[in-house]
């Protein structure tokens, strides 16, 4: 699951790297959407200081093994970012990934 979740946010980062401030504004529209979900309050505040600074933070956050950007991705505002078409391409992509890297 954090692997999947990894190679979803190596694809929201190509994205993001092709328009910044698109794919910004809409980490911002769905973390005002998203404050009231208290299980994840720490993680979108993490998230709203990403989205205010360096946009190679944000890169690291959704690229970075690190056990924080594991926890940040699971709680991301990126949602939408994607097309269904370019999820599924990812989720393919992914699994025959997966298929060919087991003995």
């Amino acid at each position: 699951d954090q692997e999947r979740s990894l190679w979803f946010g190596y694809a929201v980062a190509g994205k993001l790297v092709a328009d910044p401030l698109a794919v910004l504004d809409k980490g911002r529209t769905n973390l005002s959407r998203l404050k009231g979900d208290r299980a994840a309050r720490r993680w979108l505040a993490e998230w709203e200081k990403l989205l205010d600074g360096p946009l190679d933070r944000v890169l690291d956050a959704l690229t970075s093994r690190a056990p924080r950007a594991r926890e940040l991705r699971q709680n991301s505002p990126f949602t939408g970012v994607l097309t269904e078409e370019e999820r599924q391409r990812v989720l393919a992509g992914f699994t025959a990934a997966r298929q060919k890297s087991r003995p």
